[in-house]
C-alpha cells in the first residue's frame, strides 16, 4: 500500500459532492434550503435543460456580506452552528458547510448577494477545475441568487448516471412540491425551459393552505382527505391524511414533515401503515401530507448527508403517538364528515360557478331577447294520505294489486313523520332494495347507495373486536412446549419484553443464551405458526419498541369470522331492517369501508343527479 497522505481539497470536495449531489434535484434541494434559512419569503427557481445545462437560485432573504462571500464556497463553513450543544437542537435546515462547496467542485458557479438592501452587491463565482474563489462587485437587490452551470463537466462517469432531461426535471419538480408543502409562508415559482410550471402565492389561511395542497396533491385528493390537529406528549401532529377509499397503487402521495424538513424514516411508515391496516385495500398505499412538530433536542437530523432520515430519541414513543393519532382520526370519520366534506365542496363550486356568470353577459349566458322563460312553482307538501292515495292511483294504473307498494307508503310515513319533527339522519332513510346487494336510500342532499352486505360486515367486525378487547387476549398453554432457537439479541429482547408479550398471551422463557421456550399462546393462534409468529413479534420489538403482529392475526381471524356471519347477497330485507343498518352504519367507527378496503357506500348530490340529466341547462 502507498504511503498515508493528506487528501487535496479538491478531491475531498468532490467526496463530498457524491454524498450530496446526486442530480440536479439534490443541488435545488441544498439551495433552496440555505434560501429558507436566510429568512427568505420569495424563492425563484429557473432550470434549463432539467437543470443539466443551468439552475438559478434566487431568494430575498437576508444576503451574504462582502467579507463572507469567499468563505461561503469553503468546506465546513457554516452560520448556522457553534457549538456541540447546538448541533444537538439543530433548527435550520442546512447546517453541514458541505453543500455550496460540494456543488462548486463539480459544476461552474457563482454566488451574488447583497445584506444592505442598497443594490451594490458582490459575486463570488467558483470553477470545479481550479477550486479558486474570483470576487467581483455586481448590482443585486437584497438577497441572494445562485447560478449553477454544467453540473459534472468535470466528472464524466458522473454525467453518465444522469437520465434524459424529462426524468431529471421530474425529481427536480418533486423537490420544489415537497418544499411548498413544508413552508406555507413562502412563495415559490418554477421555471423550465423558459415557460412557467408553478407558481405558488403565500398561503396563510388554512383555505389557502387546502389549494395549495391541492394543486401540489391533486384537487381529489383533497376532496377525500380529512385534516387533523392534534397534541400530546410535547409532539404536535396535523396535516391531512386521505380516507382509506382513496388509495394509491404506489407510495407516491405520501409526505411526512419534522420540524419543517421532509423526511423518510421506516419508524414512521411503520406506524402509519399500522393505522391504515384495518381500512387500506390489500397491496394499496395510503396518501397522506402530515407534519410532526417536536423539541428539536429529541430528534437527531445528522444522521444522513442529505438530511432525509432523522432519529428519534424516544422512537417508541414517537411511534405510538404517530399511530393512536391517525387510528383514532380514521375511525372517527362517519358518514356525517363525508357529506359535509361534499356539501363544502359544492358550495365552493357554486360560488366559483356564481362568481363567473356575473361576468358573462346575457348572450354569453344563452338569454336572448323575446325568450319564454318557464317558471316552476315550489311542491305543495303533502300528507301521508295523499302519498298512500297517489301509490294506490299508481298501482291502479299499471293493473298491480293496491298493496304492492305497501312496504315503500309505509316508508313515506315513516319518512316524513320525521323530517316533520327532527332532522334527517347523515344515510337518510330506505327507499328499496336493488338487485338483493344495493340498499337504496333518500338523504338530505340526494341519492345513497350502500353495499348492504360490506356495511353489516364492517359492523359486526368491529362489535367482535370490542367484544374480544374487552375479555383480552386469552392464552392456553401448550401441551407440549416448543423450544426455538434464537439469536443473542432476540433472547435478550424476549428478556426485556417479559411483561409486554405475556400481555400478548405469549408465555416465553428463556432456557440458555441462544434458546427460547414458548410454554403459552394465544388461544384463536394455538393452530399457527407459533414459532414464526414468536420470530416477528421479537423482530418488531428490536425495529420499533413494540409489536402488533399478534393483534393483527387476531383481527384477520375475526374478519373472516364477520364476512362469513354477515347478511349475504341476495337476501331481501324489509324497510325496517334496512333502516337499522343505515342507523348502525352511522354509529359504527369505519363504516366507510369493509374489512378489506372497499367502500360500503357512496353518494349523489341532487346537483349530480341534475347534471346528469341535464337538467337546468
Amino acid at each position: 500500500m502507498a504511503e498515508i497522505h493528506a487528501l487535496s481539497p479538491r478531491l475531498a470536495n468532490q467526496i463530498a459532492a457524491g454524498e450530496v449531489v446526486e442530480r440536479p434535484a439534490s443541488v435545488i434541494k441544498e439551495l433552496i434550503e440555505n434560501s429558507l434559512d436566510a429568512g427568505a419569503d420569495k424563492i425563484d427557481v429557473e432550470v434549463d435543460a432539467g437543470g443539466i445545462k443551468r439552475m438559478r437560485v434566487r431568494d430575498n432573504g437576508c444576503g451574504i456580506s462582502e467579507e463572507d462571500l469567499p468563505l461561503a464556497l469553503a468546506r465546513h463553513a457554516t452560520s448556522k452552528i457553534n457549538t456541540l450543544d447546538d448541533l444537538e437542537g439543530v433548527v435550520t435546515l442546512g447546517f453541514r458547510g458541505e453543500a455550496l462547496a460540494s456543488i462548486s467542485s463539480v459544476s461552474r458557479l457563482s454566488l451574488t448577494s447583497n445584506s444592505s438592501g442598497s443594490g451594490a452587491g458582490w459575486c463570488a463565482s467558483s470553477s470545479g477545475r481550479e477550486m479558486e474563489v474570483e470576487l467581483t462587485p455586481a448590482a443585486h437587490p437584497l438577497g441572494t441568487t445562485i447560478e449553477v452551470k454544467d453540473l459534472f463537466f468535470n466528472t464524466p462517469a458522473r454525467r453518465k448516471f444522469l437520465r434524459t432531461e424529462k426524468t431529471e426535471f421530474g425529481h427536480l419538480e418533486e423537490v420544489i412540491k415537497r418544499q411548498a408543502l413544508g413552508c406555507f409562508d413562502i412563495g415559490f415559482q418554477l421555471t423550465h425551459n423558459g415557460r412557467v410550471i408553478h407558481a405558488l402565492r403565500k398561503a396563510t389561511s388554512l383555505a389557502e393552505r387546502e389549494r395549495r395542497v391541492a394543486s401540489i396533491c391533486s384537487p381529489a385528493f383533497m376532496e377525500n382527505a380529512v385534516y387533523i390537529d392534534t397534541e400530546a406528549v410535547g409532539m404536535r401532529l396535523h396535516g391531512w391524511v386521505a380516507l382509506p377509499t382513496f388509495s394509491r397503487s404506489q407510495a407516491d402521495l405520501q409526505y411526512f414533515f419534522v420540524n419543517g424538513r421532509v423526511i423518510r424514516d421506516r419508524l414512521v411508515a411503520h406506524a402509519i401503515k399500522q393505522a391504515y391496516r384495518d381500512v387500506l385495500y390489500g397491496g394499496r398505499h395510503s396518501a397522506f401530507v402530515l407534519y410532526l412538530e417536536v423539541d428539536p433536542k429529541v430528534v437527531d437530523v445528522n444522521v444522513h448527508p442529505t438530511k432525509h432520515e432523522v432519529r428519534f430519541r424516544d422512537g417508541r414513543t414517537v411511534h405510538n403517538f404517530l399511530f393512536s393519532s391517525l387510528h383514532r382520526a380514521l375511525a372517527d370519520v362517519g358518514p356525517k364528515d363525508h357529506l359535509h366534506a361534499a356539501q363544502e365542496r359544492e358550495q365552493r363550486t357554486d360560488a366559483e360557478v356564481t362568481a363567473r356568470e356575473a361576468t358573462l353577459t346575457p348572450a354569453s349566458r344563452g338569454v336572448f331577447a323575446g325568450q319564454a322563460v318557464m317558471e316552476l312553482r315550489e311542491p305543495r307538501p303533502q300528507s301521508p294520505s295523499q302519498v298512500r292515495e297517489q301509490v294506490n292511483g299508481y298501482n291502479q294504473l299499471h293493473g298491480s294489486s293496491p298493496g304492492s307498494f305497501v312496504a315503500q307508503s309505509n316508508a313515506v310515513d315513516e319518512k316524513q313523520g320525521v323530517e316533520v319533527g327532527g332532522e334527517i339522519p347523515p344515510l337518510g332513510y330506505a327507499l328499496a332494495q336493488l338487485k338483493g346487494i344495493y340498499i337504496l336510500a333518500e338523504g338530505a342532499d340526494g341519492l345513497i347507495v350502500v353495499d348492504m352486505h360490506a356495511a353489516h360486515e364492517r359492523i359486526t367486525y368491529e362489535r367482535m373486536k370490542v367484544s374480544w378487547s374487552g375479555d383480552g387476549i386469552r392464552s392456553q398453554p401448550l401441551l407440549v412446549p416448543l423450544a426455538v432457537s434464537v439469536s443473542v439479541s432476540e433472547a435478550e429482547c424476549s428478556d426485556l419484553h417479559q411483561p409486554l408479550l405475556a400481555s400478548l398471551g405469549l408465555g416465553i422463557e428463556r432456557v440458555s443464551d441462544e434458546s427460547l421456550v414458548i410454554r403459552e399462546v394465544p388461544i384463536m393462534l394455538a393452530a399457527g405458526d407459533v414459532e414464526q409468529l414468536l420470530r416477528g413479534v421479537l423482530s418488531d420489538l428490536t425495529e420499533f419498541g413494540n409489536s402488533d403482529r399478534i393483534e393483527a392475526h387476531i383481527n384477520e381471524i375475526l374478519s373472516t369470522m364477520a364476512c362469513h356471519g354477515s347478511v349475504r347477497a341476495n337476501r331481501r330485507l324489509t324497510i325496517p331492517e334496512m333502516n337499522a343498518l343505515l342507523r348502525d352504519m352511522e354509529q359504527t367507527e369505519r363504516s366507510g369501508q369493509c374489512n378489506h378496503g372497499r367502500p360500503t357506500w357512496s353518494s349523489m348530490s341532487m346537483q349530480e343527479l341534475d347534471k346528469l340529466f341535464l337538467r337546468g341547462r
